[in-house]
């Protein structure tokens, strides 16, 4: 079943007085997920720095506000 955003997030962040971000179709948070988390098991994964999350998010077209990395971009992320 599709659904518009305002139809299901909208009236729920206004019941929670919680101001919306970003909404992203399934397709796209899979694909996040997938390049986020493939090595994470590996012996040798290491945290991203701001820089390399910043890679990421623009190739996959994330580039609004929401996704702008902020501080060191050489800072270790989580």
């Amino acid at each position: 079943m599709l659904f518009r955003s305002e139809e299901l997030i909208d009236p729920w962040c206004a019941a929670r007085g919680r101001a919306r971000g970003e909404v992203l179709p399934m397709q796209t948070v899979w694909e996040l997920s997938q390049r986020w988390y493939h090595n994470r098991l590996s012996a040798d994964y290491r945290g991203r720095t701001a820089a390399e999350v910043g890679v990421i998010f623009r190739e996959m077209g994330l580039t609004s506000a929401f996704w702008e990395m902020g501080g060191d971009p050489q800072a270790p992320q989580k």
